[in-house]
C-alpha cells in the first residue's frame, strides 16, 4: 500500500489525548506518568510519519504506539534490580560514606551498632508483618532471601509484572512504615 502524506496532524491531540491519557494511566497508575507517555506517544508520531502506511486508521497506529511505550516503561521497571533488606542496614546504606568513616571505633560503638541492627531488623519484620498477608511471603523471598524474580513468581503463582507491582507497592509501605516508627 502506498504511504500516506496528505494526514492532518493538527488534530491529533485534540482528538486522541484524552483517550490515549486514560488509556494509559490505567496501566502505570501515575498521571503524571501517563502524561509522559503520550506526550512521547505524540512526538514518536510525528517523527515516524513517514512510515505510516494507512494499513490501519490514525487512531489504531497511535495506540499501539502508546502501547509500545508502557511495555518499555515495564520492562525497564521489571529490569532494574530491588535493593535486598541488607540495603537498610549500615553495611548497606553507609557503605564508603562519611558516617562510617568517621565514626567511633572501639567496643562502645560495635555494642551500638549491633544493637541498632537488632532493634532495626525487629522494626523490618514489624513493618512486614503489617504488610497483606499475600505480600509477606513475596517480600521475604525477593527482598529477603534475594531470590529471583522467576523463583518468587513460580513459588506464589504470580505475573511478573504483578511481583514487579507487589513489590513496589510493599517498598512504599515499607518506608512509611519506617518512617513513622524508625526515623522519628
Amino acid at each position: 500500500m502506498e504511504k500516506l502524506t496528505n494526514i492532518d496532524t493538527s488534530q491529533w491531540v485534540d482528538e486522541y489525548a484524552d483517550m490515549l491519557y486514560n488509556f494509559a494511566v490505567v496501566r502505570v497508575s501515575d498521571s503524571d506518568l501517563a502524561k509522559d507517555l503520550v506526550q512521547d506517544t505524540f512526538v514518536s508520531a510525528l517523527k515516524g510519519i513517514d512510515k505510516f502506511q494507512g494499513k490501519s486508521t490514525v487512531k489504531t497506529w497511535i495506540f499501539s504506539i502508546l502501547k509500545r511505550k508502557i511495555i518499555d516503561h515495564w520492562r525497564k521497571q521489571e529490569s532494574r534490580k530491588t535493593k535486598p533488606m541488607s540495603f537498610f542496614t549500615t553495611e548497606g546504606m553507609m557503605k564508603g560514606k562519611f558516617l562510617e568513616t568517621y565514626s567511633p571505633k572501639g567496643r562502645l560503638s560495635e555494642v551500638e551498632e549491633k544493637m541498632e541492627n537488632s532493634e532495626l531488623r525487629e522494626l523490618i519484620i514489624e513493618c512486614i508483618g503489617a504488610l497483606p498477608p499475600k505480600w509477606q511471603g513475596i517480600v521475604v523471598d525477593k527482598m529477603v532471601d534475594e531470590k529471583e524474580s522467576e523463583e518468587v513468581c513460580n513459588n506464589h503463582d504470580i505475573t511478573p509484572s504483578n511481583l514487579w507491582v507487589i513489590v513496589h507497592r510493599a517498598k512504599l509501605q515499607l518506608r512509611d512504615c519506617l518512617e513513622k516508627k524508625w526515623f522519628v
